[in-house]
């Protein structure tokens, strides 16, 4: 964690809340929430072809999925069909006279289609009924209270406070509890929250990982309720997450359109995105309500042109989606000339691209410190895409706490990263899940189960357990990438005494990985992995992996004496003795973890490897060179010279007759 980041955190806080605009009155008149009739009236005249998309959905009414109950109040409100608004009311009204339901279920959800639907179709609830909505509210939201209080958890914001904003708003003039209600939890995100995201989202990455697309976007539809209805700005209080979050989302997704249309966030952390679903749409609206807010900004603007190749939700239900966010008004801006890496600070994330063509190679890389639970324990890794994954991200998850889920999936040797064997290490009990396995890897040392901080404060006061990892160097200029990351605090002491990573990205396909790694004791043994999606074939001194019309050359050039051991089929679960399969499939992951470990025992160990994207037509790459000297390691590779420090990051590098340092400090993405 960068100390520079906490220091100003609390002048960012002060001056985002000068900025705020000022609050107004929240009209009396419905709908409000996603805008006036009249405004909403003014978006069917200028959004047609999403409008008639959305009215046929709502129109057929078929299938019991929130995303018709939304069409049909939202067209009912439109063209004043009472009969379709009535519908609605009554789908709304099963949830309304269900059964109250708390904790680590979805109620916000229920809270919140309820609200809109209300709001919506106010003059089609009787008396009675918005009495009865009332009271459904006010008793979900009191039974809830305790549910899901840490700020660093992806619920906080998702199923649950839209839910509860939504509603308070929706029912604000005629429910007395409301505004208490919505005073309550705005101070809890002044408080608690803001200071959380700001902490943690700094740069507009989720050390989370891949459930940001899931609870994001919920909650970017009540801050724009807020907005509207009472003026109140949430993402004036968090600025260095909301600012880049739009940014960081467009490279949190990998080249290439895929199924109907969507394109696919990258693996991290839990959840994954392998199959296809909804997730992808919301990714892409929460991008578009962040683009509108932002959209004097260059950045956004960019971020505008490349929403805009995907120009529809690519599940049909989704067209309100369409209809509410994609504003075509925003100023493209320049993708092509727009920059080829991003930085998310606060959890450590680097992504880079070799351009902004659908057949680029992609880069990620993770350093992330400790903040919640569907985090990993994979400090180090990386991942590559050309085409299809190349390098990806191990194992299933099946269900949070399972065997496989805590004995694989989120272990370090399900990563592309280090494994250090202590025989003697323990785990405890991970996400009240059994562990029995000893991979080797990253320690879970938190004083939760679930590896979770409550609240900043919470983080702070334990600083010394949550930061696992430094960023030390990145810079990119253009035609190459570097980074250096300390990721010795993510393992147990006893075992080691230091693993510093630095990466190369040579542009276009080439990466120049290189590890120093000191263990405290020689005998326990260190293995470098890398997860590769098919199991690659020998061609002379490389390894050659193709997947779909994808294809990465893997050279290992240090340790010079080592053992590379190809782990698949059944065994790709087992390790101690003990078989770890997962519970059910999630979708394509990888296949094959190939092990490197040096021949003879030692201490301290250098590890280098160099890795090359290509189409799968390619059949081969030039051969890459090391020469160990004194004070550096001396590396040729795709037409590059690199002299990294072996006792510290940094180095030089030559492209033909340049030649620069390589940054011993963090430089921003230019």
């Amino acid at each position: 964690m960068n100390n520079l980041t906490l220091i100003v955190l609390g002048a960012a806080l002060l001056q985002a809340a000068a900025s705020e605009p000022a609050r107004h009155p929240v009209p009396r008149e419905h709908p409000r929430l996603l805008g006036s009739r009249a405004e909403l009236q003014a978006l069917a005249r200028e959004r047609t072809a999403e409008y008639a998309r959305m009215t046929n959905v709502a129109r057929r009414e078929t299938g019991a999925d929130p995303a018709v109950t939304l069409s049909m109040a939202l067209v009912s409100a439109i063209e004043k069909d009472a009969d379709l608004g009535r519908r609605a009311c009554e789908r709304a009204l099963k949830l309304v006279d269900g059964p109250i339901r708390k904790g680590h279920v979805t109620f916000g959800y229920d809270l919140a289609l309820c609200a809109l639907v209300y709001d919506l179709c106010f003059d089609h609830w009787s008396a009675a009924e918005r009495d009865r909505f009332h009271s459904y509210f006010n008793r979900t939201v009191e039974a809830n209270r305790g549910s899901e209080t840490h700020v660093f958890h992806n619920g906080w914001y998702g199923y649950k406070n839209w839910g509860v904003g939504l509603g308070g708003y929706a029912c604000y003039h005629e429910n007395p509890q409301a505004a208490g209600i919505l005073r309550a939890l705005e101070d809890d995100y002044r408080q608690r929250a803001a200071p959380a995201l700001e902490l943690a989202g700094e740069g507009g990455g989720w050390a989370e990982g891949y459930y940001v697309h899931y609870w994001l976007y919920e909650w970017l539809v009540f801050c724009e309720a807020a907005r509207r209805c009472e003026g109140v700005d949430y993402y004036a209080l968090a600025p260095r997450l909301y600012g880049q979050r739009a940014v960081a989302s467009m490279f949190e997704t990998y080249p290439g359109l895929r199924e109907y249309g969507s394109r696919r966030p990258v693996p991290m952390g839990d959840g994954g995105g392998r199959l296809f679903g909804g997730d992808r749409d919301k990714a892409l609206s929460a991008r578009r309500i962040l683009v509108n807010y932002h959209r004097a900004d260059p950045a956004h603007q960019a971020v505008h042109a490349f929403n805009e190749t995907t120009p529809r939700s690519s599940v049909g239900l989704n067209a309100w989606m369409d209809f509410l966010w994609r504003d075509p008004s925003v100023v493209k801006g320049d993708l092509d000339r727009f920059r080829l890496s991003h930085l998310s600070a606060g959890p450590g994330h680097i992504h880079a691209r070799s351009s902004w063509n659908e057949d680029a190679t992609y880069f990620f890389f993770k350093s992330s410190d400790r903040f919640t639970a569907h985090q990993h324990l994979d400090a180090g890794h990386f991942l590559i895409y050309k085409r299809e994954e190349l390098a990806g991200d191990g194992g299933h998850y099946d269900e949070f706490g399972t065997p496989h889920d805590v004995n694989y999936h989120l272990r370090t040797i399900a990563h592309s990263t280090l494994l250090v064997r202590d025989p003697g290490e323990t785990w405890p009990g991970i996400r009240a899940g059994k562990v029995t396995g000893n991979d080797g890897g990253q320690h879970h040392a938190w004083p939760h189960h679930n590896g979770a901080a409550a609240d900043p404060e919470d983080w702070r006061k334990n600083r010394a357990l949550y930061d696992t990892a430094d960023l030390l160097a990145f810079e990119d200029p253009g035609d190459y990438l570097y980074l250096a990351a300390d990721l010795t605090r993510a393992y147990s002491p006893a075992k080691l005494r230091s693993f510093r990573r630095q990466i190369v990205f040579l542009r276009p396909d080439t990466f120049v990985v290189f590890d120093q790694v000191v263990s405290t004791r020689p005998e326990f043994k260190k293995t470098w992995l890398l997860q590769a999606m098919k199991p690659p074939e020998p061609r002379g001194e490389q390894w050659v992996m193709s997947h779909g019309q994808g294809r990465l050359f893997i050279q290992s050039l240090l340790p010079s004496e080592r053992r590379a051991t190809l782990v698949t089929g059944e065994d790709l679960y087992r390790y101690g003795g003990q078989h770890y399969p997962p519970a059910r499939n999630t979708g394509a992951a990888p296949e094959c973890r190939i092990e490197i470990s040096p021949a003879q025992p030692v201490s301290a160990d250098l590890f280098l490897h160099v890795l090359t994207a290509a189409d799968s037509g390619t059949s081969s790459v030039p051969p890459a060179t090391v020469r160990l000297e004194p004070d550096t390691v001396r590396v040729q590779a795709a037409g590059a010279e690199l002299l990294l420090n072996r006792s510290s990051a940094g180095g030089v590098i030559r492209l033909g007759d340049r030649r620069a340092p390589l940054a011993a400090s963090v430089l921003a993405p230019r």
